[in-house]
Order: structure tokens, then sequence, then C-alpha cells
């Protein structure tokens, strides 16, 4: 038998925006830093930057893996520019 290397496969990431006051991001492996103006999330798919104004968390459900945010959400970004 030939020795094989399996890829761990990625899992899945939504980055759900409603009106600009309610994000849902599924994929999270942590929430490294936040208060009202910055959200720095790790991702399944890299960090990922979340800027506004009075912000809060409303849930990190770490069995499913998602972020509830709400507030003024201003920019969303990843910091990697490496394509999945």
């Amino acid at each position: 038998m030939a020795d094989e290397k399996k890829t761990p496969e990625r899992e899945h990431q939504n980055i759900t925006l409603r009106d600009r006051r309610k994000l849902l991001i599924t994929g999270v492996h942590n929430v490294e830093n936040f208060n009202e103006e910055c959200i720095v999330v790790d991702t399944e798919l890299g960090i990922v930057v979340v800027r506004g104004v009075d912000m809060h968390i409303n849930k990190l459900d770490v069995e499913s893996a998602a972020l509830d945010v709400e507030g003024e959400i201003g920019l969303i970004e990843y910091l990697d520019q490496a394509a999945p």
C-alpha cells in the first residue's frame, strides 16, 4: 500500500448580514478580540475582522460554531489573501 496523505476537509462557513445591523458567522473557531468597534474572529476560512459602531456579541455557540452580532456593521474583511 502506498502512503496516502489525506487533506483535511474544510467545513463550511457562511456570513449573513441583515440590514447592516445583524450579523451571523458560522464556522467560527474562536473570537480573538472584541469591543464595540471591532471584532476579530478566527474562522474555518481565516481571520475575519468586523468593524462598526455599538456592536455587541449576542451569542457565541461553540457546538454549532456560530457567532451572532448586532450593531451598525460597516466592514467585514478577511485578513489573509489565501483563497480556499
